[in-house]
């Protein structure tokens, strides 16, 4: 293994704002060794907020850091230009912004309510992934592969959803909006294979983050699917970054175009 660990390149993480799967993604790359991090998310305070403990307890680390709308093209390439005009290239990509969406059947769902979901679900999520590629394709190797293994221009990592998968009732939108990121992921490993570029995603199941457990409420609602896993416990963001920092290394170099399910077990009920 190179003396700078699994992760000598350059990591990317969107929606990295907050105490959600982004920012527990972005603290593990720290953690792990990545000294060159760039983040972003439409919050931009609490997007600081995350910037601003990673540089505080991983000294050295450099993290820059731009807020914006990942389902706008000219922010997402903007976002990507900075990366490379910074750091020089990206290694690592883990796309993990995203939306819920309403309890509704499809009759109920507005127009607006569909066009947000996949604006940001799968839109956002493809124009991350191919501004990512884009510069992936066009990088040499990275220096400093684990012995034994191919070189890599780049892993990328997008997060899904268990109900990409599987459905349950009241989610048709977005279910559909997380079956084509799933869908997206596989096309693109194909696609990118021959460049030496890896893409995987993962699956959350109910996760403990603001999005999916924000009031007393939120967790009565959500603690039936919860109990209905083998597990019968909620997962944490810290168990999803662990997911995705397997795929993105150099340790997952044989791994191309999975869906990682990490959920407790719920997809096997």
């Amino acid at each position: 293994m190179s003396a700078h660990g699994l992760y000598p390149g350059v990591a990317v993480v969107t929606g990295a704002a907050g105490n959600g799967i982004g920012a527990a993604i972005a603290k593990a790359f720290a953690a792990e060794g990545c000294k060159r991090i760039a983040l972003t998310d439409r919050k931009s305070d609490l997007l600081d907020a995350v910037k601003t403990a990673i540089e505080a307890t991983y000294v050295g680390t450099q993290v820059y850091a731009v807020s914006g709308d990942i389902s706008d093209a000219d922010f997402v390439q903007s976002f990507i230009d900075g990366v490379v005009a910074k750091f020089g290239r990206i290694d690592y990509a883990a796309n993990c912004a995203g939306v819920l969406g309403t309890a509704q059947r499809c009759t109920e769902t507005s127009i607006e309510e569909f066009d947000r979901l996949n604006s940001i679900n799968y839109r956002g999520v493809w124009l991350c992934s191919r501004a990512e590629l884009g510069v992936m394709v066009n990088q040499d190797p990275l220096d400093g592969n684990v012995p034994g293994r191919a070189p890599s221009r780049g892993a990328i990592v997008n997060i899904a959803s268990q109900l990409g998968i599987v459905n349950k009732a009241k989610t048709g939108p977005y279910s559909a909006s997380k079956a084509a990121v799933i869908s997206l992921t596989r096309s693109d490993a194909i696609d990118y294979s021959q460049d030496g570029i890896r893409v995987n995603c993962v699956c959350p199941g109910v996760i403990a983050t603001p999005m999916t457990v924000w009031d007393e409420e939120s967790r009565k609602r959500t603690e039936p699917f919860v109990q209905m896993a083998p597990l019968g416990r909620i997962g944490r963001p810290e168990e999803i970054a662990d997911a995705a920092l397997f795929l993105c290394s150099a340790k997952a170099s044989f791994v191309q175009g999975h869906a990682m399910v990490v959920d407790g077990g719920y997809i096997l009920t």
